[in-house]
């Protein structure tokens, strides 16, 4: 039976841990003298009548031979499972479609697998673009290069102080005026707001190709990860240098 990439890349997970275990393991042993010593000795007394003792025998558990011809076993099958996939990986390819119009062809799965990172973070940025007040109606501005609202014209007033006579001179009483302010025009503000943000609509025209970009890689790596792979077996011939 025939593999394909996708199948190779989730089995090297696995094969991953499951070596970085088993080499542990076995490092572990060989740092254990006591596992790697043996020892046998019989007893003979100096004349028959001499106590008899049983013989004493402790036999070696690692042996540092073994460890790497084991060693060697474990790390073959993940040198053959990730040439197989980095090889590949140099033949997998797949064109980036969106909506029937080819964007990039025979895009290696690799750099597919950059675009999908690079486009999740432009999707974070572009949806933190800033965005027009929806409280203003806004009109482009070209000689300003930015965009402007409506001219707005309202009133400049001062308070100018009036009197008040509340009782007419006499003659026992000065008048008794009161003083207070009145606002009274006195010229005119004519406002418009500029702003360098966004429109809304335009921020979510740019969020929608993000997105349809990102579908269109994802198919494209998925074509790709499709394509059946050759067995590569690199470990027995790189361990059989190492240690032979």
């Amino acid at each position: 039976m025939v593999a394909k990439l996708n199948q190779i890349i989730a089995v090297e997970k696995g094969i991953k841990s499951g070596t970085l275990r088993d080499l542990t393991d076995a490092h572990h042993g060989l740092q254990k003298p006591a596992l790697l010593s043996g020892i046998s000795r019989t007893y003979q007394p100096k004349d028959e009548e001499g106590e008899q003792l049983p013989p004493e025998s402790t036999r070696v558990q690692v042996k540092a031979d073994e460890v790497l011809r084991r060693t060697a076993e474990i790390m073959t099958r993940l040198f053959d499972v990730t040439a197989t996939k980095d090889w590949a990986n140099c033949a997998a390819k797949a064109d980036v479609v969106v909506d029937g119009q080819t964007l990039l062809r025979d895009v290696p799965v690799t750099y597919l697998l950059f675009l999908e990172k690079q486009l999740t973070d432009l999707h974070t940025f572009v949806k933190k673009l800033p965005a027009l007040d929806a409280a203003e109606t806004w009109v482009f501005d070209d000689s300003a290069d930015a965009w402007r609202t409506e001219p707005v014209r309202t009133i400049r007033t001062k308070k100018v102080p009036r009197n008040h006579v509340k009782a007419e001179a006499t003659d026992k009483h000065p008048a008794q005026v009161e003083v207070y302010y009145e606002d009274v025009a006195v010229g005119y503000w004519t406002t418009m707001k500029f702003s360098g943000a966004l429109p809304a609509r335009r921020i979510n025209e740019l969020l929608e190709r993000v997105e349809r970009l990102q579908q269109a890689v994802k198919f494209a790596r998925e074509e790709a990860n499709g394509a059946e792979v050759t067995d590569r077996r690199v470990g027995d011939v790189v361990f059989r240098y190492l240690f032979g």
